[in-house]
């Protein structure tokens, strides 16, 4: 993959991938004029106590199924493939060694995310490694998130299109409507068998229920 352009990074669980996760990238693309996008699912999420639903494979498929058909949108394994537990410094270091600068990165979180960067590994020097690009969701707000890490209000701005390039890295807020989508959502509906349809792409709702995800056999063989 060659590095240029603007790249936005959406980490997470993907436990499973939905709308929401994909209107996020929408926002992210469009307002920040990214070039591209890549969904990196982790392996070992270290911000959370209980361990994904179903395994690394199949997450990664959902997100294969999810962004079919969506031009500059890709998957990545990086976090699949490492061992241990799945650090975004890391990530973002790994991309440094393939020629990104962190100037190009945009790495893609929500407000309420964001609200407990401080407890990330590396931190605040992680957000030297990338252009960290906060989203709202529902239920959230750019501003709440800020006032847990008041430190960080003066490297904070709203992201203003055409501005002259820098080679410093930035905390960019970004105003997006997504829809109020959530895995845990996705995951009650179907162990009470109700439709998912209007939660993922078709593709998704396929694979998980050709391959009986998230219901009680599914989870211990997925």
């Amino acid at each position: 993959m060659s590095a240029s352009g603007r790249m936005g990074l959406l980490g997470g669980t993907f436990d499973p991938v939905h709308y929401g996760h994909l209107d996020v990238a929408e926002a992210a693309r469009t307002r920040l004029e990214l070039d591209q996008v890549m969904f990196i699912p982790s392996h070992d999420p270290p911000h959370r106590a209980v361990a994904p639903h179903v395994s690394a494979f199949h997450r990664f498929a959902l997100i294969a199924l999810a962004i079919d058909g969506h031009e500059g949108y890709r998957a990545a394994d990086a976090e699949l493939t490492r061992d241990g537990p799945s650090f975004t410094v890391d990530t973002l270091r790994g991309l440094h060694a393939e020629g990104w600068r962190p100037s190009q990165l945009f790495f893609i979180i929500g407000a309420d995310a964001f609200a407990e960067i401080a407890t990330w590994r590396e931190y605040p020097s992680v957000l030297d490694a990338a252009n960290f690009a906060v989203m709202t969701r529902p239920g959230t707000s750019l501003e709440a998130a800020l006032a847990r890490t008041p430190d960080l209000h003066t490297r904070a701005h709203r992201y203003v299109p055409h501005a002259p390039e820098s080679e410093a890295t930035s905390i960019l807020l970004v105003d997006a409507r997504t829809r109020d989508v959530s895995s845990t959502q996705i995951r009650a509906r179907i162990a009470a068998e109700q439709d998912i349809d209007d939660l993922v792409p078709r593709g998704v709702a396929r694979h998980i229920a050709a391959n009986n995800l998230y219901t009680a056999v599914g989870e211990l063989h997925g």
